[in-house]
């Protein structure tokens, strides 16, 4: 069975670090690289044209799409099926719950939802320390995380964690242990 992983959060609260955790503890875990459509930073990213865009678009192959910071971020169908290839499983990041009921209902594999949390104040002493130039932009994204997850008092995790008193590493064990436990072994 295909696995994946989606860590959803606010900027800063750890997605990146607890995936290249994740990562060391086994090979088969990989980020997955959304495609991105804009400007800034391309570290961690494919970046693409509108018109690739467009492609996707027409064929079906757009997951889900959302814009912030005056990009465009894409969860692409190719995308997803290249990083599962070998049996491989991707860590998807996303920070609006739209994200991640479109990627469960429109790519079913089994998905290991996990809530990544911090505060506030720890998004702002985390961003520009990871050389964010726009700080006020993440701490509105922030802000607009927590009234997406508030509208969503629903919503099934198989893990929260909060990254303000969890370091990454014990994040990445628990979360690599619920998908050991909970999905067939490969």
């Amino acid at each position: 069975m295909r696995r994946g992983i989606l860590l959803y959060g606010p900027p800063a609260a750890g997605k990146d670090t607890v995936t290249d955790v994740l990562t060391e503890l086994d090979a088969r875990y990989v980020r997955f690289t959304r495609l991105k459509i804009g400007a800034g930073n391309t570290r961690g990213y494919r970046m693409g044209t509108p018109e690739q865009l467009t492609d996707l678009e027409a064929r079906g192959d757009v997951i889900y799409r959302n814009e912030r910071y005056g990009n465009i971020y894409v969860v692409d169908r190719p995308g997803l099926e290249q990083a599962m290839e070998g049996g491989r499983i991707p860590v998807v990041h996303l920070g609006q719950m739209a994200g991640l009921q479109q990627v469960t209902a429109l790519f079913p594999v089994h998905w290991v939802r996990v809530l990544l949390w911090c505060s506030k104040e720890t998004t702002a002493l985390r961003s520009p320390q990871r050389g964010d130039n726009d700080t006020a932009a993440r701490l509105a994204a922030w802000d607009a995380t927590e009234a997406d997850l508030a509208a969503h008092p629903r919503a099934q995790w198989e893990l929260r964690v909060d990254t303000d008193t969890t370091a990454p590493r014990e994040a990445a064990k628990r979360i690599d242990d619920i998908v050991r436990t909970t999905s067939p072994r490969a």
